[in-house]
């Protein structure tokens, strides 16, 4: 990717599946925040199409007994990077992605307002893949690019934002990892 990656919100390279799950920001200009989840459908399940359908609101009580309590939920995320590095987009970023749910940072509520929200395939205590890994680097650098506002310290998990109430993306997410390869990213 390259910093001429994202056009009218959207990354250019990836599958794009348009949720309707989605409403306007109350400010297009103050996306200022990247909140990394993990989801699973069903839990600690991969390699499926539950998650797309879920962010569609086409999920299916009758095909798993978990989805009787979540399928009429109105949830989306702006990314969804899958265990083998694909990315699919479901919400352009100028827009309100419903990721976040009640939450907060740094004195500011309703997080979805000004964050962008990436799921990542995944359990709070499975390790991620090293292809998740490589593409939220890469989606995490040209993010920064295009949206100057998001800092490397407002880069957080849905835990940091919603504590006690969230546990994503879990003690399986390796900070570390991801900051030391995003930092060296940049350096290159």
């Amino acid at each position: 990717m390259s910093s001429s990656a994202i056009s009218n919100g959207l990354f250019k390279n990836v599958r794009q599946v348009p949720s309707a799950h989605y409403n306007e920001r109350p400010d297009q200009t103050d996306i200022s925040l990247l909140v990394i989840h993990n989801i699973s459908l069903p839990p600690s399940q991969f390699l499926n199409n539950y998650v797309e359908a879920f962010f569609l609101g086409e999920l299916k009580p009758s095909d798993h007994s978990y989805f009787e309590s979540i399928h009429e939920l109105k949830v989306s995320a702006h990314l969804f990077i899958q265990r083998d590095g694909n990315i699919i987009q479901f919400v352009p970023f100028h827009k309100r992605a419903w990721h976040a749910g009640l939450s907060s940072f740094n004195g500011r509520d309703n997080c979805n307002d000004f964050s962008i929200g990436i799921e990542l395939e995944g359990a709070d205590d499975i390790p991620y893949t090293d292809e998740q890994y490589q593409q939220l680097v890469l989606v995490t650098r040209e993010l920064i690019i295009e949206y100057s506002k998001i800092k490397l310290d407002h880069i957080v998990g849905h835990s940091d934002i919603a504590p006690g109430r969230k546990t994503d993306p879990g003690d399986a997410f390796d900070w570390s990892r991801y900051h030391q390869m995003l930092t060296s990213d940049f350096k290159s």
